[in-house]
C-alpha cells in the first residue's frame, strides 16, 4: 500500500522535471534563433533604407522605405550577370558532386575489392587538408588545361572539394541499406546500374540532399578561388564582385547590404526546400545507428 501511495508523487516529480527540461530547451532555441535572425533582419531592413539612415537608425525599421538600392543593383551594374555566374557555377558543381559522390560511395559500400579500404581512406584525407594549400599547383594545372579565367576552373575546384564529404556521408548511408533488396532485384534481372538508379538512389535521397546542402554554402560563398582563377569582369561571381565594392576611401553600404540580401536568397530558398530531407537523413541515421 505504501508503494502505491508513492507512485502518484513520483509521476508528478517526473512531469515537473520534463517541464523544466523543456523550458530550458526551448529557451536555448529561442536565444539561438534570436542571434541567427538579427543579422539577417538587419541586412534586409538596411537594404530598404537610404545610406544615411543605415548608420543613424541602424537597428530600427526603415523610416523612409526605398527601392533605390535594388533599382541600382539591377539597372546600373553587372550584378545580374554576376548572379548568373554564381548560380551556374553552383548548380553544375552540386550536380557533379552528387553524381560522382553517389556512384563512388555505392561502389565503396557494396563492392569489396583489394584496395577499397585504401581508396576510401584516400578520399577521407581530402577532408583533413584544405584545398587552399594546393593553390599554386591548381593554378598551374588550370593554366595548362586552358581553364584559367573561366567558370570551368571554379567548377572543377568545387567538385574536388565536395566529393570527399559526399563520399563520407553517402558511404555509411548506403552500407545501412539491406543487401537483400539488391539481391532481390538481381533475381528479377536488374543490372547493377539499374539497381543503383532504381533502388539505391531513391533510398539515399535524404542523405544526398544533406550532401548538397552542406556543400552549397562553401561553393556559393567561396571568395579565394574566384580571386585566384578569375580575371575577366564578366566571369566574376557574387563574393568576388561584392568584395570590390569596398573602396579605399568610400564605400556605399546601402548597395553592399542590398547585394548581400539578394545573394542570401538562393541559399535560404534551397535550405527551405531541402531542410525536410536534411532532418530526415539525420534522424534516420541516428535511429539506424
Amino acid at each position: 500500500m505504501r508503494a502505491l501511495n508513492v507512485l502518484p508523487s513520483l509521476g508528478r516529480f517526473v512531469n515537473k522535471k520534463r517541464v523544466v527540461v523543456s523550458f530550458f530547451y526551448y529557451s536555448a532555441l529561442v536565444v539561438y534563433a534570436f542571434f541567427v535572425l538579427i543579422p539577417i533582419l538587419y541586412m534586409l531592413f538596411s537594404s530598404f533604407k537610404p545610406e544615411s539612415e543605415i548608420f543613424s537608425k541602424s537597428f530600427g525599421l526603415p523610416k523612409n522605405w526605398t527601392l533605390g538600392n535594388y533599382e541600382r543593383l539591377f539597372s546600373r551594374s553587372h550584378y545580374g550577370l554576376y548572379f548568373f555566374n554564381s548560380i551556374l557555377s553552383a548548380l553544375v558543381s552540386l550536380f557533379l558532386i552528387a553524381v560522382f559522390s553517389s556512384t563512388a560511395a555505392y561502389v565503396l559500400a557494396k563492392y569489396k575489392f583489394k584496395l577499397s579500404g585504401y581508396v576510401y581512406a584516400y578520399f577521407l584525407i581530402g577532408l583533413i587538408f584544405p584545398l587552399q594549400l594546393g593553390t599554386i599547383v591548381l593554378l598551374k594545372m588550370m593554366l595548362s588545361i586552358g581553364a584559367y579565367d573561366s567558370l570551368i576552373a571554379l567548377i572543377l575546384v568545387n567538385v574536388a572539394r565536395g566529393i570527399p564529404l559526399g563520399i563520407f556521408i553517402l558511404t555509411d548511408f548506403i552500407r545501412m541499406i539491406p543487401e537483400e533488396l539488391s539481391n532481390a532485384a538481381r533475381i528479377d534481372g536488374a543490372s547493377e546500374s539499374g539497381i543503383f538508379v532504381r533502388i539505391i538512389l531513391p533510398l539515399i535521397r535524404p542523405a544526398l540532399a544533406s550532401v548538397l546542402l552542406v556543400n552549397l554554402i562553401p561553393v556559393w560563398n567561396d571568395f579565394w578561388f574566384p580571386l585566384v582563377f578569375i580575371k575577366s569582369d564578366f566571369i566574376k561571381t557574387i563574393p568576388l564582385a561584392t568584395a570590390l565594392l569596398f573602396g579605399q576611401f568610400e564605400t556605399n553600404y546601402g548597395f553592399v547590404v542590398t547585394v548581400l540580401a539578394v545573394a542570401s536568397l538562393p541559399v535560404m530558398v534551397f535550405y527551405l526546400i531541402a531542410s525536410k530531407s536534411f532532418v530526415k537523413s539525420i534522424t534516420g541515421g541516428a535511429l539506424k545507428g
